[in-house]
Parts: C-alpha cells; sequence; structure tokens
C-alpha cells in the first residue's frame, strides 16, 4: 500500500498538495472562512474551514496519509499575520488529530534547499521559483491561481524523501 502525501504550505493564503506514486497529483487553495473577527470594531478575520479540509482529506483511506506541514512563520514586529499562522495550523492540527492522519513539521529552508535553485534572493524570488519549479514538475497546474506552489513541492518532498 502505497502513501499518500500532503504538503501543507501553512496559513490562510497558503496551498495543499497532494501527490502519490498511485493517484493523481492535487493542487488546493487552503480552504477559508472571512467574517467578522469578534472584536466590537469593524475587522475582518480569516480562518481555516475545517469542513472542507475535512473533505479534501476523506477522499482517502486515511491509513496512506502522511501530512508534512510547513512551520509557521512567528514574528513579534509581524504580531497578526503570526496569530494568523498559529491560528490556521491550531485548527489544521484538530482535524489532522479527528482523522488520525499522522504528520510532522519542516522548516522552509529544508525543502527549498532540496528542491529550489541555489543563490535565490528574496521573497518574490523564491515565489517565482516554487512556481516554475512546480509547473514544470506538475505542467497541469500551470493554469492554478496562485503565487508559488508550496504545498506541491513540500508534498513531493516528503514522497521523495519516503517520510
Amino acid at each position: 500500500m502505497e502513501r499518500i502525501y500532503i504538503g501543507i504550505d501553512n496559513g490562510t493564503t497558503g496551498t495543499i498538495g497532494i501527490v502519490g506514486r498511485d493517484i493523481e497529483a492535487q493542487l488546493h487553495h487552503t480552504p477559508v472562512i472571512k467574517e467578522q473577527d469578534y472584536t466590537k470594531a469593524k475587522k475582518n478575520v480569516t480562518r481555516l474551514d475545517c469542513g472542507a479540509l475535512r473533505s479534501i482529506l476523506g477522499q482517502f483511506d486515511q491509513n496512506r496519509l502522511f501530512v508534512l506541514i510547513e512551520r509557521p512563520m512567528i514574528n513579534p514586529s509581524r504580531w497578526n499575520a503570526s496569530m494568523s499562522a498559529i491560528r490556521c495550523l491550531e485548527a489544521e492540527l484538530i482535524v489532522l488529530e479527528m482523522l488520525g492522519i499522522g504528520h510532522q513539521f519542516i522548516d522552509s529552508r529544508e525543502w527549498q534547499k532540496e528542491l529550489l535553485p541555489h543563490g535565490i534572493k528574496g521573497a518574490d524570488e523564491q515565489k517565482k521559483a516554487s512556481k516554475d519549479i512546480g509547473n514544470r514538475l506538475f505542467p497541469q497546474f500551470s493554469d492554478f491561481k496562485h503565487p508559488d506552489r508550496d504545498g506541491l513541492l513540500i508534498a513531493e518532498y516528503a514522497k521523495r524523501k519516503g517520510l
């Protein structure tokens, strides 16, 4: 029974990539819900849509799945983005625990060192390289509307490493 690898580019603007030897690769935007925050002042919040994530993961035999999650960015000077990433991660972990799916964390540099060209400088070059390499490996997603292919590349890294 071959494993199915799921790469989660953490955060509400990330992607979820799914690869395996005997399945057709998939790429999804992280499913989210946008709603009014709990504050009295007008402020929107973007949250993980746990039901939609459960549906994405539920299409497979749970015993075959392995999830590799990119460690979220935590930076006190970017408080709101850090809080959003942590909230999304917690919701993802709850869904994985409910479904009994194993997971592991990875630092972005680890998979990028393996799959992206050396010498990339800055976030813009990184996103472009991710999109270019992802589209080369998975040309069926070349029209996918997202600035990178991180979720797919994280899943591909897990597959190549046999995690």
